[in-house]
C-alpha cells in the first residue's frame, strides 16, 4: 500500500477506465482544494476517508473529508471555512454525467467548504482532523431571499426560483415532475429552499393521483418530484430496478441466489451482495401511523371567504388504490397489497381506517385571495380537505413503512429516487418460506433508495443505503374478517368500588394497598 509521510493514501486501484475488476474499485485522481486567493492544492495524498451524503429529505448534498495532516497544511493554506473542493469519482465502466459523481472545474460544480471539526494530535507529527462541506446552492440559499409573485404551474415557479439570478442563481440541472395544477403565490421574503418548499406541499403530479412533492439534491442534480414519480411512468408504468441486491449468508453457495445468466460473472455478483443490513422499521409503525392519520385522518377545511367549513375523512383502505406504491408492478395496479389489513381492531368491529378522529386538522382555506376562485391547491375549494387528506397520508406512509440499512459496494451511478430490488431469503429450513417460496413475500421486492453515503476510503468505495417501501412484495395471506377476534368478555365494563369493609382489611394490613390510598 502506498504510504507519503507515514500516512496511507487513496491507491489508483484500476488499471483502465473501461474494465470494473472487482466491486469497490473506483476512479479518484486528485482532489483539489481551492483556497480563498485562488491557489490550487491536491490533497488527495493526505485524504483518509472521503464521505458524501444524500437524501430525498434534504434539499443539499452535503459531506466530509477526514484529514491526516504532517505538515500542517490547515495553517499553510489558511483554511478558513471559504474554501472550494474539486473532484470526481466514477465506477470504472461507467462514464456517463448520470454515472459519475462529478464536482470538478471542467464539468461539475466544486463544493463548499464551511467548516472543520475535531481537530486533534493523534501523535507528535500527526494531526487529524474534519472539513465540512457542501453544494453552492446551500449557502447561496443562506445568503438570499425571495420576495415577489410567481403565478402559473407550480413545476415552472420552482423552475424560475432555482435559475433566477436574484433566486437560487444554480447551473445544475432539475429534473422535474410536471405538475397538473397552476396557482398564484407570494413569497414572503423567505429563502429560496423555503419558497420552493411552500410548492412542494401544493403540488399535484399531471399524470398521478397523489398529493406533495419532494424536492433534494443528489449528486446528479436537483430533483423536484412525487413519491409516485420515483416508482412508476406517468402513474401507470412500474419502473425498473436500477440494481438487484441480494443477500447471501457466509455458510450459504452464492450460485443457489443468483440468475443463471449471471452465474458466470462474479464482478456482477460482487455488485450486488450486501455485505450487512438491518431493518430500521420492519412494517408499518402502526402508533406512529394511527398519531400521524396515515389511515383515519378527519380534515376541517374552513373557508375563510365563504364563512363556511368541508369536514371530509381520509380512509388508507379506501384510497389506498389512487396512488402509486413502492411494490407497483404493471400486472397488478388493481390488486390491494396495503401494510396494514383492513380487519377489525376493537370491539366495535372498525378496522384502523375507520377511526377518522385518531388525527383531526383543522385546515384554514380562501377564495378570491389573488382574485380567483381556487382554494389552496389552485383547483377548486372544495377538493381542499380530500387532497390535505391524501397529502398526509402519503408522507406518512413513507415515513411509518418498512425500512432498511444496507452496506454494499460502491456504484457511482446509484442515488436517492432510485427503485432497487432486494432479494432476503426465508429464514424457515430448507430455504423456502411456509408457502414453498424461495423469497420472503413481504420483505423482499422493490424500496426505494431514500438515502445514501458514499465512502471512499484508501482501501475501496462503499456506500451505505437506506431503503423504504410503503407496501408490500404480496397481499397480506389470510381472509377479511367481519369480526374482532379479541377474548370474550362481558358485555360492558364492571365497575367495583372499595367499600369500607376493603379500606378495614387494608388497615388491618391484609389487603395489596397495606399503607393505604
Amino acid at each position: 500500500m502506498a504510504s507519503r509521510h507515514g500516512i496511507q493514501v487513496i491507491p489508483k486501484k484500476v488499471k483502465t477506465d473501461e474494465v470494473l475488476e472487482v466491486g469497490g474499485d473506483y476512479i479518484l485522481r486528485r482532489l483539489i482544494l481551492h483556497n480563498y486567493y485562488g491557489e490550487k492544492t491536491d490533497i488527495l495524498p493526505i485524504v483518509q476517508e472521503l464521505n458524501i451524503y444524500e437524501s430525498i429529505y434534504n434539499n443539499a448534498i452535503t459531506g466530509t473529508l477526514v484529514i491526516g495532516d504532517t505538515k500542517n497544511q490547515i495553517a499553510r493554506l489558511k483554511i478558513q471555512g471559504l474554501e472550494r473542493l474539486s473532484f470526481k469519482v466514477q465506477t470504472p465502466g461507467q462514464t456517463g454525467l448520470k454515472d459519475t459523481i462529478d464536482f470538478s472545474e471542467e464539468s461539475g460544480d466544486p463544493l463548499h467548504v464551511y467548516k472543520i471539526t475535531n481537530r486533534r494530535m493523534v501523535s507528535q507529527n500527526l494531526m487529524v482532523y474534519t472539513i465540512h462541506f457542501t453544494s453552492r446552492e446551500f449557502m447561496r440559499n443562506l445568503r438570499v431571499k425571495v420576495s415577489k409573485a410567481y403565478e402559473g404551474k407550480l413545476s415552472s415557479i420552482v423552475q424560475n426560483i432555482i435559475s433566477e439570478k436574484d433566486g437560487l442563481d444554480s447551473r445544475k440541472k432539475l429534473y422535474f415532475e410536471e405538475t397538473g395544477n397552476a396557482d398564484k403565490i407570494v413569497m414572503p421574503n423567505i429563502s429560496p429552499f423555503q419558497a420552493i418548499d411552500l410548492c412542494t406541499k401544493r403540488a399535484l403530479p399531471k399524470y398521478a393521483g397523489g398529493v406533495g412533492y419532494y424536492f433534494y439534491e443528489t449528486t446528479k442534480g436537483f430533483y423536484f418530484r412525487s413519491w409516485e414519480n420515483m416508482c412508476a411512468h406517468y402513474g401507470r408504468i412500474a419502473k425498473s430496478p436500477i440494481q438487484t441486491f441480494r443477500y447471501i449468508p457466509q455458510n450459504v453457495n452464492e450460485h443457489d441466489n443468483v440468475k443463471a445468466e449471471d452465474q458466470e460473472n462474479p464482478t456482477i455478483t460482487n455488485l450486488e451482495a450486501v455485505e450487512s443490513y438491518k431493518f430500521m422499521n420492519t412494517f408499518h409503525d402502526t402508533v406512529a401511523a394511527q398519531a400521524l392519520g396515515t389511515y383515519g385522518h378527519r380534515v376541517i377545511a374552513y373557508n375563510l371567504y365563504g364563512k363556511s367549513y368541508d369536514t371530509t375523512d381520509f380512509h388508507y383502505h379506501n384510497e389506498f388504490n389512487t396512488t402509486v406504491h413502492a411494490d407497483f408492478n404493471d400486472d397488478d395496479t388493481s390488486d390491494n397489497k396495503p401494510a396494514v389489513r383492513g380487519n377489525p381492531v376493537d370491539f366495535d368491529n372498525n378496522s384502523v381506517s375507520d377511526y377518522p378522529e385518531s388525527l383531526v386538522t383543522l385546515m384554514p382555506t380562501s377564495q378570491y385571495v389573488h382574485g380567483d376562485a381556487g382554494g389552496s391547491f389552485g383547483t377548486d375549494i372544495s377538493d381542499d380537505a380530500r387532497l390535505e387528506g391524501i397529502r398526509n397520508a402519503q408522507m406518512t406512509q413513507v415515513a411509518a413503512g418498512t425500512s432498511i440499512k444496507m452496506i454494499v459496494k460502491g456504484q457511482s451511478y446509484l442515488q436517492p429516487g432510485h427503485i432497487i430490488d432486494f432479494n432476503i431469503r426465508p429464514v424457515e429450513e430448507g430455504k423456502t418460506s411456509n408457502e414453498k417460496k424461495s423469497y420472503d413475500p413481504q420483505y423482499s421486492g422493490r424500496y426505494l433508495i431514500t438515502k445514501i453515503r458514499h465512502r471512499v476510503t484508501k482501501n475501496d468505495y462503499k456506500m451505505v443505503l437506506e431503503a423504504r417501501k410503503d407496501s408490500v412484495r404480496e397481499a397480506l395471506p389470510g381472509p377479511t374478517i367481519d369480526n374482532y377476534h379479541g377474548i370474550a368478555r362481558n358485555e360492558h365494563a364492571q365497575f367495583q368500588s372499595l367499600t369500607d369493609s376493603n379500606y378495614a382489611n387494608i388497615a388491618k394490613g391484609k389487603g395489596p394497598l397495606k399503607y393505604g390510598l
